[in-house]
């Protein structure tokens, strides 16, 4: 999108500010009579990440060898630190289980994260809410699948809704533990993930287009600061480079603890 608005802006029509609906992308493939948005650019950039995880993993353990390879010795790398940093740090012996789930979360948040930065891209899938969505929707659904195999139907959800207290809280703490425990975690899991990429993409774009109106301005004292609006929009792309490693961490460790709290024995 950022690519798309400089070339606007090049030719003296500049998107300045940016608004919500930049983040609806006209269809690529058009569909039904009203051009629906069916195959956009984020869901290009779905797919072009799974074809790279796809085929970075089956290259990666093609022909495995007791001394790793780079590509062997990254992709190991990848799944030991989510197994043992994530999945056995979170939930202990039983998160090896879980390993592979986590590491294919954390890997595709990441490639689709990494889009961000990419020069001409620029933009990720999780900028739109959808995304994330999904994700949330599937931990979610994961840790209610564990913890009714792990307890049973009735003793997990009386275990999720009734905490230790008298039986006169227990009206008051079961609606609370409702919202917490069932509404606020995917929702607040998506939120995160959305809400952190959606704002540096446009962080990135308001100093970038900024560079340009500063440029154009009829003010000839505005057209050098310009150049710091620009050096600004670098500096922040290395800082979204530590976002974007940072947020597909904290979403699969929040994922693993929500894995964890519906094995634990104890509320």
């Amino acid at each position: 999108m950022i690519g798309q608005s400089i070339v606007l802006a090049a030719e003296g029509d500049i998107p300045f500010p940016p608004s919500v609906e930049d983040f609806f992308l006209p269809a690529i493939v058009p569909w039904g009579a009203h051009n629906s948005y069916w195959f956009t650019k984020f869901t290009a950039l779905i797919w072009l990440s799974v074809g790279i995880l796809i085929i970075f993993f089956l290259l990666s353990y093609r022909k495995p060898q007791l001394v790793p390879t780079k590509k062997q010795w990254i992709a190991e790398s990848i799944y030991g630190f989510v197994r043992n940093n994530i999945a056995v740090d979170m939930i202990g012996h039983r998160g090896v289980a879980f390993a592979p789930y986590f590491t294919t979360l954390f890997v595709f948040i990441l490639m689709n994260n990494i889009w961000q930065i990419i020069p001409g891209v620029q933009i990720s899938p999780n900028t739109h809410i959808a995304f994330p969505a999904i994700l949330a929707i599937i931990s979610y659904v994961l840790f209610i699948w564990v913890g009714i195999r792990h307890h049973g139907f009735v003793k997990f959800f009386k275990h999720s809704l009734m905490p230790p207290a008298p039986w006169f809280m227990q009206p008051l703490l079961i609606p609370i533990e409702i919202i917490s425990t069932f509404i606020a975690r995917p929702v607040s899991l998506a939120l995160r993930l959305f809400a952190n990429l959606f704002a540096g993409h446009i962080i990135l774009l308001v100093f970038t287009l900024g560079g340009f109106v500063l440029l154009n301005a009829d003010s000839f004292f505005l057209k050098p600061i310009s150049v710091l609006s620009w050096a600004v929009s670098i500096a922040i792309t290395f800082l979204e480079a530590l976002v974007i490693v940072l947020q597909a961490y904290i979403f699969t460790v929040l994922s693993a603890s929500y894995v964890q709290g519906a094995l634990a024995d104890e509320h």
